[in-house]
């Protein structure tokens, strides 16, 4: 009955067109006030204590890495170097498009940043050579949601943080704790480059079969200049996973690092930023990083009622006495998330599900990781179709196309994310092998 209660209030603030992340807190303030014998000054304690996480100063400097980049003509650099490497394919410009995307999203973290850092330059370009405009807005929609995919990513971040807090039993009734940041990161490696590979199959495909333009081959001498043009952004990708496999950094200092790394390149080695333009980012940094920590805090609330009426545990033991199996959850899992990127954005999906899911997950015996990748896979496929897909309002500004006609343009390439979904889904080694090869998944749940 709580249960019902409690998401029968949140939808019905939700409904109202209230901020999801107000309709979390006056959700938890309502429940605990009238409903409960919780001290309500236990809530203003949890609010503080909440975001009171080492991990979470990594997503302001992620941000702000991914600002300085975006600003900073690293993205130029490397759509120079993909433009080498594969221009003289069929659809070239739309195969370096995808090959750019996911060069940018191993620095960048967001897939927003990714889409108009890549968009912009590549779109113009792709549309000036002869591509249609549907296919050049196509690409580069769905190929920038590998900002969420490939690490580093906010999104996996937010994931570790939200099931921070959860109490989680495995099959066996051990204490399993959840997915740290750096597992996460090593387990998208696998998942960020076989979706990217997928989808520039599907370019390559849909260009090979309507004979679209084709680039003259680069020579060897002018690849190897885009590569040494494009180097001190590539060289981020290594310090970031580089430091935190080899233990010289924890996430949360690798984003530091590349956070001073970004504004020193994009100031003082390409100088494609002035110090005017210093102050710009960083506002621009702050007001994103509020928003995204103030949504944390309201659904930090939200998992503290949670646990506290133990609905995820309530849930897991239903399923396993309903005799649901891992397949079947899985599956449901999907088609809720899915349903749920009809409506919310995928930071606000996480922070709310995850806590939930996480418990009964483990309880069927899905490993913490598998079920993150699983979640961040969902949200690619959410930020790319309607009603609230972010990556389809953003590319519909740079390609100035409606959002009906742009979901059309993504359809090809969405059913390829689709696939790949699935196969992510019932392939738990696609996201596992890579971090278990590294010694990184011990103390971790059952697979």
């Amino acid at each position: 009955m709580s249960s019902l209660l409690i998401f029968g209030l949140l939808i019905f603030l939700m409904l109202t067109g209230m901020p999801i992340s107000i309709a979390l807190g006056l959700t938890v303030l309502s429940f605990v006030f009238f409903m409960t014998n919780v001290p309500t000054e236990s809530v203003a304690l949890k609010l503080f204590t909440g975001i009171d996480n080492f991990e979470i100063m990594a997503i302001p400097f992620f941000i702000l890495a991914g600002n300085f980049l975006t600003h900073g003509g690293v993205a130029r650099r490397m759509i120079n170097f993909a433009t080498s490497m594969v221009g003289h394919w069929y659809g070239g410009l739309g195969l370096a498009g995808v090959m750019a995307c996911a060069l940018f999203a191993a620095v960048s973290g967001s897939s927003p940043a990714t889409v108009i850092a890549i968009g912009s330059i590549m779109l113009p370009a792709m549309v000036k050579q002869g591509f249609p405009k549907r296919f050049g807005a196509g690409v580069i929609t769905t190929s920038g949601a590998l900002g969420i995919l490939i690490p580093p990513s906010i999104v996996m971040v937010v994931y570790s943080v939200a099931t921070g807090g959860s109490i989680a039993l495995d099959p066996a009734g051990h204490r399993v704790s959840s997915a740290s940041v750096g597992q996460l990161f090593m387990a998208g490696v696998i998942p960020g480059l076989m979706l990217a590979s997928l989808l520039g199959f599907t370019t390559f495909y849909r260009a090979w079969k309507n004979d679209y333009p084709r680039l003259p081959r680069a020579s060897w001498a002018e690849r190897f200049t885009a590569f040494r043009k494009c180097i001190w952004g590539l060289l981020l990708i290594v310090i970031v996973l580089g430091g935190i496999y080899t233990g010289k950094f924890t996430p949360t200092e690798a984003a530091a690092v590349s956070a001073v790394y970004a504004f020193v390149i994009a100031v003082f080695v390409y100088r494609d930023m002035s110090w005017k333009d210093v102050p710009k980012v960083l506002l621009g940094s702050a007001n994103m990083s509020a928003m995204i920590l103030y949504i944390i805090t309201n659904a930090v609330l939200f998992s503290f009622l949670m646990a506290n009426e133990n609905i995820p545990q309530q849930i897991a033991n239903w399923m396993a006495s309903a005799g649901v199996n891992w397949a079947v959850f899985l599956l449901v899992v999907n088609i809720l998330l899915l349903l749920a990127g009809n409506v919310m954005e995928a930071t606000s999906i996480v922070l709310i599900m995850a806590p939930i899911l996480f418990p009964v997950a483990v309880k069927l015996g899905i490993h913490p990781v598998h079920l993150g990748i699983l979640m961040v896979v969902n949200m690619e496929v959410g930020m790319c179709h309607p009603p609230v897909g972010l990556n389809l309002y953003v590319a519909s500004g740079i390609a100035k196309m409606g959002i009906t006609e742009l979901t059309i343009a993504v359809m090809p390439w969405l059913l390829t994310m689709l696939g790949f979904l699935a196969l992510v889904t019932y392939v738990p080694e696609i996201s596992l092998w890579l971090p278990r090869t590294l010694g990184m998944l011990w103390g971790a749940a059952t697979d």
